[in-house]
């Protein structure tokens, strides 16, 4: 990371000569701008930039697209401001002389923009430290290396890709020694970016791979997220690779995205241990029974796509049953941690293409729920949740996700209708292309058969 002072430093020298000023949109990309770095210095950090408000009002595509109240055509799509967030200077080893940080988005009479991912993640742990709590999140983002290029990808239609292993090399030293040196270039570049690597591990998809990070406050862990999945696609392209991150990229194990969440106290107290290894304290209790009863409503914010949904099979590692369990990955929640220093729950709904600042928000909203209305835990399962014909599901699909999202009352009083109904509108518009698609499935069934 670097502070103000040492990035002048580094400009006079003539060892930064790029800023990359950031925000993220609605699917959790990094959008923004590359300044000179004279200029950054000169005009950008006293008075921010600009930048136009369709960038949370586009689909996937970029193409601007009807049903938003904050940005359309008959508003004129103007700008909102960029404002930089010089906690999160920081080098980007990847892209030589360059620096990067985060900027909020805020109109020009100082409010903040309601949809923007990072302030919708602000106002929950704002809500959080008014109770005196502080959310601490580490996200687990697997993905499938290719020894393709991307542009090599996109002309064959994403078909017939070599991908990096050609077998299973979960946790396979021999297997993930073949793409060691892709992982060994994320990982150190991403430490000199300021995140904490801690581990690389194959995965069960061929070409599946996971780096894992240490946890961070909810606002940094986010960043972070963001930070690495925009550098890690750069320098797999700077390899001649490319990795994705699409939550179901073929028939096998999909990409899943672990959050693991945890709160302590303003001082730095853990709060969610008793004495003894997985005993859970009161708050606990009540923060996961939150999670557990608002996750079904809030499955939009874990699986904001249509694809996501294609993860959720049973006995596949990916969560089918609303329930929660020790250390059983099963569930939909999984309690782990061997002291009470280090209790935490993981949530295993969102995939490799969640937005980590809704997501991370998400949990934090269920948590207040639970909290604020003392809500009992249900008993854990101690066996497969895949098999429990009790348990309430995770939503099949978008069109169902989106439903209870937008009809739901705890979304509504955790994030504000204006929030509700934005992201309500992301889903449909989603919903609208795909059912306007005709994919490869449809012509393999019926171009000649049918």
């Amino acid at each position: 990371m670097l502070t103000l002072e040492q990035l002048r430093t580094a400009v006079a020298e003539g060892t930064i000569d790029t800023v990359v000023l950031a925000v993220v949109d609605m699917q959790g990309r990094l959008q923004g701008k590359r300044f000179h770095a004279q200029h950054f210095l000169d005009e950008v950090v006293k008075n921010g930039s600009e930048g136009c408000n369709y960038l949370l009002a586009v689909d996937v595509d970029m193409n601007t697209v009807d049903g938003y109240a904050m940005s359309s055509w008959a508003s004129g799509y103007g700008d909102f401001a960029m404002v930089p967030d010089l906690d999160t200077l920081r080098r980007t080893p990847w892209e030589p002389g360059t620096a990067l940080l985060m900027a909020d988005l805020a109109w020009f009479d100082g409010t903040p923009v309601v949809a923007s991912p990072r302030q919708i993640l602000r106002r929950q742990l704002d809500r959080l430290r008014e109770r005196g709590l502080v959310a601490y999140a580490g996200t687990e983002l697997e993905f499938v290396v290719y020894r393709d290029s991307y542009e090599d990808a996109w002309r064959r239609g994403y078909r017939d890709l070599t991908p990096a292993n050609l077998y299973n090399v979960d946790y396979s030293l021999l297997g993930t020694a073949r793409v060691e040196p892709l992982l060994r270039r994320i990982r150190n570049e991403m430490a000199g970016a300021g995140l904490q690597p801690e581990s690389a591990k194959g995965e069960c998809n061929l070409g599946q791979h996971e780096i894992a990070f240490r946890f961070a406050d909810g606002l940094t862990a986010a960043d972070n997220h963001a930070v690495y999945k925009n550098g890690a696609k750069e320098i797999a392209a700077q390899e001649g690779m490319a990795l994705t991150f699409m939550a179901k990229p073929n028939d096998r194990e999909g990409n899943s995205c672990h959050i693991h969440f945890s709160l302590r106290s303003l001082d730095g107290e853990a709060v969610f241990g008793a004495t003894d290894g997985h005993g859970m304290s009161a708050l606990m209790r009540h923060a996961l029974a939150g999670v557990l009863a608002t996750m079904p409503e809030f499955t939009l914010m874990y699986a904001p796509n249509v694809n996501s949904y294609k993860r959720f099979q049973p006995g596949s590692f990916a969560p089918t049953a609303v329930r929660w369990g020790t250390d059983n990955r099963s569930c939909a929640l999984r309690v782990v941690g061997h002291s009470a220093d280090a209790l935490r729950f993981e949530n295993r709904v969102p995939g490799g293409d969640v937005n980590p600042y809704l997501a991370i928000a998400a949990m934090a909203a269920g948590v207040l729920h639970g909290i604020d209305n003392a809500l009992d835990l249900e008993d854990a399962v101690t066996g497969s949740a895949y098999a429990d014909p009790s348990a309430q599901h995770v939503p099949r699909t978008l069109r169902d996700a989106a439903a209870l999202w937008e009809s739901g009352e705890a979304a509504r009083q955790a994030f504000g209708d204006e929030m509700v109904d934005h992201y309500a509108n992301y889903a449909r518009v989603e919903l609208a292309a795909f059912d306007a698609a005709v994919t490869d499935w449809e012509l393999y069934r019926g171009f000649e058969r049918l």
